[in-house]
């Protein structure tokens, strides 16, 4: 497909440039025409460049085309090799030098951001590609082990008997799956590149969920991919011939496929957890220190080094302590912000029942908060969504390994809406004082707002809807938490510190990621960070510094992202005065999706411009 795709692009390029000449014609008039062809033609040429290009690499993904709704290799799970990854990054390289041909004087100001975007992409990309074996192919927070579950229970839709083959078919196939990813582990082996000892501890046990329970031992409990198998085939008007024969087909790859496909992994697994060597950080990996600030790079957008994000975090735990403390005079709470922390975790007028009953209590009242944030957006946002947006608990297979809450972003059809995850394994983990700031940064004005208004922009190329900027997406998320203090919201003094518990633990991550990867902290150095500056309970600790150990500098971006959003925000005050519009602002941010934060400000800049 891929060297399809390029040479259709390749093939396109040679049209535009006048490939097909009369042959009576001279060289010198056929480089003339040839010049004016370019010359006119570029803006069309980039359009076709885009789209092609984007459709080549949905088509190269069964699962990125589930997340978007399409079923053009509806019984497929991606391919996992070194010849998959070579050829991307070959294609990738024939991308970024065809961007430059294009005549930058032809093309709309949208096109020449677009042309921006794509080519700082690439990039990234390319950069990320001498680091390929450094990524954990495997890790505790997210990985393929989760992912086939996952993916089939919430992605993979069933309306018709062809869908429920297609399942079967995927089933079919996790064996050959994880053959890849072990041999992926295999190549990391042999150069050093490990999770930390402790991480396979929860990935051999997820895994062992995912095989507990029928069909794969006599059990009165069906495991969770046979139960999600059966409650979609219920939902279908099939006769009971055809039902049987697909429960039969599905059983019969659930033992074949899956069940021998998780042993495999599980024996890998444990064979490389003695190898793991001692550490945490990806400072005792092989050039730990130069992946380090390329994931910074990545995810920050920026150039800020090891040492300038941990003094960022440091100097902002000290703003939002200060901000705590006048929130412990509102409430009249006597005593020191370390004792007023042990307070918001242990006193029990801020946790629900750890039951059904407090777990639907949780899941309601969340959904009340987006609800009414629903009706206020119109006066802080000229675009809104179109798609909807649910509230949803995390499955049990992988709750105890999930994080605290993550959003899913829609279907690019509308037939699966937005989804806030809340993880209520331990409703001692979810305090009620924080309800507010995590709705509405999963959902809205959040990560809802952001992901389904991009998806469903008009006028721009696909690639750029879904372009991976995450201090942009996550800054966003964060910021948003704030502004929903502008709006209103927050009214009682104990959401608002929570408000500022989760822009503390923001803050905290610049420190703690930067401490693991930079400063050799262990994960117990890490997480007693976390115990002593914030109200977070031991559980949030854990699973937090779990996460950034798995995903080296993912968590820097939030903070970083957050703090160049408000930065534009107060500057854009400033130099409009009165003509100021929160609407029109926040409407720049979104109208382009996601992008750099240096593209982000001279995008600002420009709209201050054109207000003045």
């Amino acid at each position: 497909m891929k060297k399809t795709i390029l040479a259709l692009t390749i093939g396109a390029l040679i049209a535009s440039l006048g490939a097909c000449t009369p042959a009576n014609q001279t060289v010198e008039s056929t480089k003339t025409d040839q010049q004016e062809q370019v010359t006119t033609s570029d803006s069309g040429r980039l359009d076709d460049f885009f789209a092609q290009n984007f459709e080549a690499d949905v088509k190269d993904s069964p699962l990125r085309q589930g997340y978007l709704g399409y079923k053009w290799d509806y019984d497929k799970w991606d391919t996992i090799s070194e010849e998959r990854f070579d050829k991307q990054a070959n294609t990738l390289r024939a991308r970024l030098a065809e961007l430059s041909t294009f005549d930058q004087s032809q093309l709309s100001e949208s096109q020449k951001l677009s042309l921006k975007i794509n080519q700082l992409s690439i990039e990234r990309e390319l950069a990320n590609d001498e680091y390929r074996h450094h990524t954990y192919i495997m890790h505790q927070f997210r990985a393929f082990h989760t992912l086939v579950p996952s993916f089939l229970i919430n992605i993979h839709r069933i309306s018709d008997i062809s869908d429920a083959e297609a399942y079967v078919s995927r089933l079919d196939s996790v064996d050959t799956l994880f053959e890849q990813v072990i041999e992926q582990l295999r190549i990391r082996e042999e150069l050093g590149v490990y999770p930390p000892k402790w991480a396979y501890d929860q990935m051999i046990q997820a895994s062992k969920n995912v095989i507990t329970g029928a069909p794969f031992e006599e059990s009165p409990n069906s495991s969770t991919i046979w139960n999600d198998f059966n409650n979609k085939i219920d939902k279908l008007e099939l006769s009971s011939s055809e039902k049987s024969a697909l429960l039969a087909d599905a059983r019969n790859a659930m033992l074949e496929s899956v069940q021998p496909a998780y042993t495999a992994m599980i024996k890998e697994l444990e064979k490389q957890r003695e190898l793991s060597p001692e550490g945490d950080g990806v400072w005792r990996l092989p050039d730990g220190d130069k992946w380090y600030a390329n994931r910074l790079a990545w995810f920050t957008t920026t150039d800020l080094n090891a040492e300038e994000v941990h003094q960022i975090g440091l100097d902002n735990v000290k703003r939002i302590h200060d901000a705590m403390r006048d929130i412990m005079k509102k409430v009249e709470f006597s005593g020191t912000l370390n004792e007023f922390f042990e307070f918001m975790r242990t006193d029990k007028q801020f946790y629900y029942a750890n039951d059904l009953e407090g777990r639907d209590r949780y899941l309601t009242e969340a959904t009340d908060l987006i609800d009414q944030m629903r009706n206020k957006i119109p006066e802080y946002f000229g675009l809104l969504p179109k798609a909807d947006m649910i509230v949803k608990r995390v499955e049990a297979f992988r709750e105890q390994s999930a994080g605290k809450a993550f959003y899913q972003s829609p279907s690019k059809d509308g037939s699966r809406p937005g989804t806030y995850y809340a993880n209520l394994f331990d409703m001692n983990s979810m305090p009620t004082y924080q309800m507010e700031a995590l709705a509405y940064h999963e959902g809205i004005p959040g990560h809802h707002m952001q992901r389904a208004i991009a998806q469903e922009l008009e006028g721009i190329p696909e690639f750029q809807k879904y372009a991976s900027f995450t201090a942009y997406t996550e800054g966003w998320g964060l910021y948003t938490e704030e502004l929903a203090k502008d709006m209103g919201f927050y009214q009682d003094p104990y959401s608002d510190f929570g408000r500022l518990a989760m822009e503390l633990w923001r803050a905290c991550r610049l420190v703690v990621d930067t401490g693991i990867h930079a400063k050799q902290w262990s994960r117990e150095d890490a997480i007693n960070y976390l115990l002593e500056n914030t109200p977070n309970p031991q559980n949030d600790a854990v699973k937090a510094i779990e996460r950034y150990i798995a995903m080296p500098g993912q968590a820097t971006a939030y903070m970083i992202g957050k703090l160049k959003i408000m930065e534009l925000r107060e500057s854009a005050k400033q130099k409009l005065g009165d003509k100021f519009d929160i609407r029109g602002f926040h409407d720049e941010i979104l109208k382009d999706g996601p992008v750099p934060l240096n593209v982000l400000e001279d995008k600002v800049n420009a709209w201050v411009d054109s207000q003045i």
